[in-house]
């Protein structure tokens, strides 16, 4: 038990690492996650529309054109 506790306090992560251990394929690896994280926004844009023009027609507040 004493063990464990020692063996665990001294490691630093999780203990089962996400990215391989050579550094050709963690490389690879981290470039498909940076990749993935970074086409989101455009996928959630897509999702809701947000890509698209607007079609409602503008509105004036004080003067101005919203």
């Amino acid at each position: 038990m004493l063990f464990a506790a020692v063996a665990l306090s001294t490691s630093t992560g999780c203990l089962i690492p996400m990215y391989s251990g050579d550094p050709v394929r963690r490389a690879e690896q981290l470039i498909y996650t940076s990749e993935d994280l970074r086409a989101i926004t455009d996928e959630w844009e897509r999702i809701w529309f947000l890509d698209q023009p607007s079609h409602m027609t503008a509105y004036r507040t004080h003067g101005g054109i919203l």
